[in-house]
């Protein structure tokens, strides 16, 4: 029996904190006491003045293979997320070949099983003509399905509304959905493109991916949910105007439609496009500081339930064109956590409230088994923090494939010491053990 004990850590866990021991055997959190634990341990970990938290589990993110492993692979991406504190992954379908097949799907997954350092998770893509495979996806060892309702790689776009209807009607799984609404965006592109030409300024992004194109999808997305009673999950968002489309007076356990926001739309703002340039261009965009307050106190008041990365890595090269020619995306993962922990620093959310969004609520709302907690019997999936333990980003600490990151020259006032993965001691203190990989999420469906 593998066994390791920390002890005297600060555990932020379901809304209280407290300094306690814990005992990991196997894989699993086997004794949590704030008195002594008395034994022989194969390991011992000092988590004195140091906080331990859930790992994070990222519903979204994309790591980009098979097919676009220039950019990244599920190996880089999940080793990066590790270093970050993100014991979990799921992973968008919109890969080359595109994952709208059941045996594309179950490609990633054998991908995962040997290289995976997070445990991890992969979408089923919803296409115009794929309902038939989707419907064949086992909601016990899969995720969700996604659906791209806004411009997306290849094949993935799906603008039939009779589509969307069949999809929602008939997909008894968690449907998760990109919303911004297509005939908006290439109305907006026309327009600022034979003003500005192929030379269009970054900073109208957000004009271009604006609230009315993210308000018309989302809301389209919420009446059919409603109309269906599908469990509806909306993605990234990124307007004040789309949080009127949720509920905050009822429990997530209740909730059939719900939210998720992102990292970079609660630190960024349309300001910062001067500076970062086509690095913080996402889809939906960075918009303005009254929507990046808004969705953190949606966040906090718990109309918005889980909080993801939305890690989409895209080379150097590629992000340095002009504005029509550079993807939208950035790497995200290896950053997340201490991004939030800055925000819990400048007051703007608290410990308690970024474990919640980051572990304990996306555990509960894609029903995943014994993982997102604290508890005796759950999966050791753990993250020590040192909160005064100042990291400044610089090329020579990343471990994205792509080698950069929105955060360079930031000095973060926290430090991912180490980051345990099913009681496997993955990364501590800047280095990693590969020896074990990372589990596929079980769902209790």
């Amino acid at each position: 029996m593998n066994s390791t004990l920390i002890k005297n850590a600060t555990i932020v866990n379901e809304g209280k904190q407290k300094k306690a021991n814990i005992l990991i055997e196997n894989a699993i959190i086997s004794k949590i006491s704030t008195e002594e634990i008395i034994g022989n341990f194969d390991q011992t970990i000092n988590g004195e003045n140091l906080h331990l938290i859930p790992g994070m589990i990222d519903d979204q993110v994309h790591f980009r293979e098979p097919g676009l492993t220039n950019k990244a692979t599920i190996y880089t991406e999940s080793k990066a997320a590790v270093a970050g504190g993100i014991t979990t992954f799921m992973e968008m379908p919109n890969t080359v070949p595109n994952t709208i097949t059941q045996q594309l799907l179950e490609d990633k997954y054998t991908i995962a099983k040997n290289c995976s350092l997070a445990n991890y998770s992969f979408y089923m893509g919803a296409t115009n003509d794929n309902l038939e495979e989707v419907l064949k996806t086992d909601p016990k060892t899969v995720c969700g399905v996604k659906i791209f309702m806004g411009s997306s790689t290849g094949n993935m776009l799906v603008d039939r509304k009779s589509t969307l209807e069949n999809i929602f009607k008939n997909c008894n799984m968690l449907i998760a959905t990109h919303c911004e609404d297509e005939e908006t965006i290439v109305k907006n592109s026309a327009f600022y493109k034979n003003k500005y030409g192929d030379q269009l300024p970054i900073k109208y992004h957000p004009k271009i991916r604006n609230e009315e194109a993210c308000y018309k999808s989302s809301s389209m997305a919420v009446e059919l949910a409603t109309k269906h009673n599908t469990k509806l999950h909306i993605l990234h968002i990124s307007t004040a105007k789309e949080l009127a489309l949720f509920n905050n007076n009822i429990p997530l356990s209740q909730k059939r439609i719900t939210a998720e926001a992102c990292i970079h739309h609660l630190w960024f703002n349309e300001d910062d496009y001067d500076k970062k340039g086509t690095y913080i261009k996402w889809n939906p965009a960075v918009k303005t500081e009254f929507d990046r307050l808004a969705i953190l106190k949606a966040i906090n008041d718990n109309k918005i339930d889980v909080i993801a990365t939305d890690h989409a890595p895209h080379t150097i090269d590629e992000k340095n064109n002009a504005y029509f020619n550079a993807p939208s995306g950035g790497p995200m993962v290896q950053h997340a956590i201490l991004a939030l922990l800055d925000l819990y620093k400048r007051g703007e959310i608290s410990m308690e409230k970024i474990v919640e969004k980051t572990s304990h609520a996306v555990a509960d709302l894609y029903q995943i088994n014994k993982r997102g907690y604290i508890r005796e019997g759950y999966f050791a999936d753990l993250v020590l923090i040192d909160l005064n333990d100042k990291q400044k980003v610089s090329k020579d600490n990343l471990h994205y494939k792509c080698n950069w990151s929105p955060f360079e020259g930031h000095e973060f006032k926290s430090r991912i010491k180490c980051t345990m993965v099913n009681g496997h001691l993955a990364y501590c203190n800047g280095a990693f053990n590969e020896k074990e990989k990372g589990k596929r999420l079980i769902f209790n469906r």
